[in-house]
């Protein structure tokens, strides 16, 4: 299994960036599949998940109405849209096979985002 997230950067308050995730090593299409965020200090937070044929998506409150997840199964590449940006959305950001978030151990570097102005 192997995982790659991209997209990551810095942007100011109000700006969006789009993430994806680059998956290989086992059958992405029948998967569903997170988001997950570590900010500063913290641990780790569960951001949002979509199912296997893009059916069903879920969000946490605190990005409700600004993220969109989507999916491409042909390229076996997940994404997250973040729009709307602010300071709190400050985080590493995962990706991989949905579960309890507890028990995700992150199997990839993820993608930094940082917001400030």
């Amino acid at each position: 299994v192997q995982l790659v997230e991209s997209g990551g950067g810095l942007v100011q308050p109000g700006g969006s960036l789009r993430l994806s995730c680059a998956a290989s090593g086992f059958p992405f299409s029948i998967y569903d599949m997170m988001w997950v965020r570590r900010a500063p200090g913290k641990g780790l937070e569960w951001v949002s998940t979509i199912s296997n044929n893009s059916g069903y998506s879920d969000y946490a409150d605190s990005v409700t109405g600004r993220f969109i997840v989507s999916r491409d199964n042909a390229k076996n590449t997940l994404y997250l849209r973040m729009s709307d940006l602010r300071f709190e959305d400050t985080a590493v950001y995962y990706c991989g096979k949905s579960k309890d978030v507890k028990t995700f151990v992150p199997g990839s570097q993820g993608t930094q985002v940082t917001v400030s102005s």
